[in-house]
């Protein structure tokens, strides 16, 4: 079964502020989604709650995943139901490494029994972090404990690829990434493009898009979506700004209070 995806209304608060304000959405596996707008608009937001922060109040609408209430699934579960989320400013986890974390998070979501065999594992890991060009030896540091902003987000991709999720979302993944760390992070995504997985993509700029291109843009203001198109949109968008779609749509203030 294709993977499906569905946002419908989604309101959410922080410390009693709303910053969703009805978020309506579709992705369908092979598919392919980028969300851009100012600072402010509730981007980061939409992610986070998504992916059940603590911080952030679901305070109406739904969030299914191939007909399950995603919403009503803790943290944990909605990883193990398919969902990743790559974070912008991934957390460091000291005492534990990045093989041991991987093999946990994949074992997790096997049945009794069935888990990986260290050897399998193994190899699989080394493949797929020499796709990456990254340092064999950073399978036995601790999770992204000092690595660079560069470092990490390369590691999130990793995880993305071990874990083979249903939906991915990518929270800002090309920040502080240079242009061939940007290459190479790109072509872990496209390598992972299928029917039974989508994508949800948060950016500020074109230049990621140059390297995975959308199928659908989004532009996103005062915590709505309020245009959609194709990459022609995010190609405008980079070259004139967000002015021409407030005009367009007579927004006067933009911001929401969060990224």
């Amino acid at each position: 079964m294709s993977t499906k995806f569905v946002i419908d209304g989604l309101k959410a608060t922080i410390e009693d502020k709303e910053i969703l304000k009805g978020i309506n959405l579709e992705i369908k596996g092979g598919e392919i989604h980028a969300i851009m707008g100012p600072n402010g608009t509730g981007k980061s937001t939409l992610a986070s709650a998504l992916m059940g922060h603590p911080k952030y109040e679901v305070t109406g609408g739904t969030a299914e995943l191939n007909g399950e209430d995603l919403l009503e699934m803790d943290v944990d579960e909605r990883a193990l139901a398919g969902v990743f989320l790559a974070m912008q400013y991934p957390s460091e986890i000291s005492g534990v490494t990045n093989s041991d974390f991987l093999r946990s998070a994949i074992n997790a979501r096997r049945e009794e029994g069935d888990e990986i065999s260290l050897i399998k594992f193994i190899r699989q890991m080394e493949a797929k972090m020499k796709e990456l060009d990254m340092n064999p030896e950073f399978a036995h540091r601790y999770l992204n404990e000092g690595f660079s902003g560069g470092e990490k987000k390369r590691n999130e991709i990793l995880q993305m690829l071990m874990l083979d999720p249903k939906i991915v979302i990518l929270d800002e993944i090309d920040s502080g990434l240079d242009i061939d760390a940007l290459k190479i992070v790109a072509a872990g995504v496209n390598s992972m493009r299928s029917e039974d997985r989508g994508f949800l993509i948060i950016t500020h700029y074109q230049r990621l898009l140059n390297y995975i291109t959308p199928d659908y843009v989004h532009v996103m203001m005062q915590g709505r979506i309020v245009k959609s198109g194709g990459p022609e949109l995010a190609a405008r968008l980079e070259n004139e700004g967000y002015d021409w779609v407030k005009e367009e749509l007579g927004i006067v203030d933009e911001t929401v209070g969060q990224a």
